[in-house]
């Protein structure tokens, strides 16, 4: 007669515990494109597939490899002025995916970052304008290291290192392949 609990009780409690997810798009590829590159005209597709040897270098300089065999990658024009790149990526939270956007001047600093999605449950101060603006002016040479010279964030420390990490790898493929 109570067979059922041998079944249901273990269900019920894991469903207890588990936290509750609320995925949030702050922009869509479209939207960061135009915050980030106001005065663009025109964003054209020049997406790189990373060769072992891209791979390898980028782990190299970045200390993490790319998990994708492609990277999304757009040139913005103003007409036919080049005013930079943009590079959507993705990095795990703690748990769940974090998409991002990463813009660069056409000589490979950072213009902005921007999170596009954030799905973990908490942790969102990685969004916040002053935690962003610390990658501002970096560039595949400067060191991007979390309690150094970016900030980490109590409550997002995973976060907080998986963006930065994502940054430092999105600045070795301007480095390697779109100088």
């Amino acid at each position: 007669m109570f067979e059922w609990k041998r079944w249901v009780a273990p269900a019920a409690a894991a469903i207890a515990v588990i936290q509750p997810v609320q995925a949030t798009q702050y922009f869509t590829v479209a939207t960061a494109q135009r915050v980030a590159f106001p005065n663009a005209t025109s964003f054209v597709e020049a997406h790189v597939v990373y060769t072992a040897a891209d791979i390898a270098n980028i782990q190299r300089m970045a200390g993490n490899a790319p998990q994708a065999r492609a990277q999304q990658v757009w040139r913005a024009y103003a007409g036919t002025q080049f005013l930079g790149f943009f590079i959507v990526d993705y990095v795990i939270g703690k748990h769940l995916v974090i998409d991002y956007a990463v813009s660069l001047e056409p000589g490979g600093s950072v213009r902005r970052v921007d999170i596009m999605e954030y799905r973990e449950a908490y942790g969102g101060e990685i969004r916040g304008p002053s935690w962003l603006a610390q990658f501002v002016g970096k560039s595949a040479g400067s060191a991007l290291q979390l309690n150094q010279d970016v900030r980490n964030i109590a409550g997002a420390t995973l976060s907080s290192r998986h963006v930065t990490e994502g940054v430092k790898k999105v600045l070795a493929l301007h480095a390697l392949r779109l100088k």
